[in-house]
């Protein structure tokens, strides 16, 4: 029965696991394709504003080299007319024919007067009649603007008997040599618009998308239904483009969106307007949407194979590894077998080992510390009661009753007595801080007496760390080392200064004097525990240090500093607890 009970469980816990990594999986398998479907989404739409930018870029590029090409040709031929001695030179005549002959998107160039009479024209042409050639926009502009290159929109070339050609007229006014000194005239190039309706027509914005320029005005410059545009059977939305020189934004219809980007060719002003259809952006969308979720069912039933068969693996030797912790969990911290099993599994049993260990070895530690601290407060209170100390104390007292100094002698009693009070404290051994003050008072008033006034001492402290709890005599081997050490063997009166304040939420007890100091390597044996006084109460610098931080912790203690012939400062570092948590403690 009982082996039943065990097989259900291990397969319950079998189920558990691959129950619950199967839920978590595809959690985290719709998370992750939620936030790939969004990001490969907002990728391919920004992809496609970029790659329409990108192409509406280089559209602009190649005409505004092909329209700067067409500036100096302009430019070339004005620059050839001003240094003829005139229009009917032979040599520019040859010139300018030799412009037309190797550029064959230049129609015609032609020369008229402010009246509109033909001056010169290359390739020689026959003008038509009645061609109103003074009422046309590109004259009007030169005349009106002589300083400005002016270019039309397309137009037929209806200037001249021939070919009726489709071009864009450039024309500004100059200046040539007459008979009568420079005369000025209007000088017009005709290019075939065929070249800048060939770079347009190279451009595809997916399989519906298309290129179209504007000018100033919102005049169509090029459309690829340009036909259709012009009979009225299609329109397009001129007022964005016209508001904006560049940029993308959407447009909706009723029809559908589309995306508009815009970029402005900055010699003429004219707008290429770039039109992309947002059904094919979405397309993309829907192929990236359709491949995660077939990526997503293929990983979520790969796992579950997979899981069933770790959970079926894992389950056993976590079982194993529970019997281990409750033995543990009775009490029983004995070493154990390692249990084997997945490679996660059996660092998790040697971790455990490890922890086990390691909690048996601080049970064993504490005990330790807890005998050291009970050796700690027996010697401190051995060393409440010296016998040296009370002979000295005492032997004192006699030689000054011998020469009739009764008052010294009721002074050194009287602090004798409030000494040894002090330090019994009811056998408590966590006082004040104004306790432990109020105590090497008493201690410095009877080291006074005996030494006949050879130092001086402060006690001062801030009335905040008064009520701070400390550990007892704590100050007093300090100032008996600083006595003994220090200050005996000078040859001039000593000073001891004694400090209490709190500092970045600590106490600190600072105890200073004048003496003589410790040498570098004296200094060193001291702070680290290695250096033994002969003299003194018993209670040395390391059982201070030793007994703060079995108290108090590591992190607190002692900070010594010292120089000879300058003196010795000694630094005591507790944390602050007020009265109420002498209980605690």
């Amino acid at each position: 029965m009982k082996r039943l009970l065990a097989v259900i469980k291990v397969k319950g816990i079998q189920f558990i696991i691959t129950t619950s990594f199967t839920l978590v999986t595809v959690l985290v398998m719709l998370f992750v394709g939620v936030m790939l479907y969004g990001k490969f989404a907002q990728t391919a739409e920004q992809n496609a504003y970029l790659h329409t930018q990108q192409i509406l870029e280089q559209v602009k590029y190649n005409l505004d080299s092909y329209l700067n090409g067409m500036t100096q040709i302009f430019e070339l031929v004005d620059d050839k007319i001003r240094r003829s001695k005139g229009l009917t030179a032979d040599k520019l005549s040859e010139q300018l024919e030799t412009i037309v002959e190797t550029r064959k998107d230049i129609v015609s160039i032609a020369v008229f007067t402010r009246d509109g009479t033909l001056l010169s024209t290359t390739p020689t042409k026959v003008l038509r009649r009645n061609t109103r050639l003074t009422e046309q926009s590109w004259f009007q502009k030169a005349i009106e603007d002589p300083t400005n290159l002016s270019f039309s929109l397309p137009h037929i070339q209806n200037l001249f008997k021939g070919e009726y050609t489709w071009v864009v007229s450039m024309s500004r006014e100059i200046l040539f040599h007459g008979p009568d000194g420079e005369i000025p005239a209007v000088l017009l190039v005709d290019v075939n618009f065929k070249e800048i309706d060939d770079l347009c027509q190279r451009v595809g914005l997916g399989k519906k998308g298309y290129v179209y320029i504007i000018d100033l005005v919102g005049n169509i410059v090029y459309h690829p239904q340009q036909q259709l545009i012009y009979a009225g059977l299609k329109n397009e939305n001129r007022s964005l483009p016209l508001k904006h020189s560049y940029g993308s934004y959407v447009e909706e219809t009723q029809d559908e969106a589309r995306l508009i980007t815009i970029k402005t060719i900055d010699q003429l002003g004219w707008k290429i307007i770039g039109v992309s259809y947002m059904d094919e952006i979405v397309t993309t969308k829907k192929e990236i949407s359709g491949f995660i979720i077939w990526l997503l069912i293929f990983v979520v039933v790969i796992v579950l194979f997979v899981l069933h068969y770790l959970s079926a693996k894992i389950s056993r030797p976590i079982k194993l590894l529970e019997r281990s912790m409750e033995k543990v969990e009775q009490g029983d911290f004995s070493e154990s077998e390692p249990i084997r099993g997945s490679h996660e599994v059996e660092q998790l049993s040697l971790r455990f080992q490890l922890m086990v260990a390691k909690v048996r070895e601080l049970m064993y530690q504490i005990i330790r510390e807890q005998e050291a601290k009970r050796k700690s407060e027996l010697e401190v209170l051995q060393a409440q009661i010296h016998p040296h100390f009370l002979y000295n104390t005492l032997n004192s007292v006699v030689r000054m009753v011998g020469i009739g100094k009764n008052e010294d002698v009721i002074t050194t009693i009287t602090s004798l007595s409030k000494l040894f009070r002090i330090s019994l404290s009811r056998g408590k051994n966590i006082i004040t801080v104004q306790e432990e003050l109020e105590h090497v008072r008493h201690y410095l008033i009877i080291q006074k007496m005996r030494y006949k006034q050879k130092f001086e001492y402060e006690i001062v402290a801030e009335d905040e760390v008064l009520d701070c709890l400390t550990l007892k005599l704590l100050l007093q081997p300090i100032v008996e080392n600083a006595i003994y050490h220090g200050i005996e063997h000078l040859a001039d009166p000593g000073r001891i200064r004694i400090f209490a304040a709190l500092i970045d939420g600590k106490v600190l007890l600072q105890v200073s004097d004048n003496g003589l100091g410790m040498p570098p390597d004296v200094l060193e044996r001291v702070k680290a525990g290695c250096y033994k006084s002969k003299e003194g109460s018993g209670v040395g610098i390391q059982n201070v240090q030793e007994r703060i931080r079995l108290t108090f912790g590591e992190q607190y203690g002692l900070e010594i500093e010292s120089e000879q012939e300058e003196g010795t400062v000694v630094r005591i570092w507790i944390p602050r607890q007020i009265a109420e948590e002498r209980e605690r403690l």
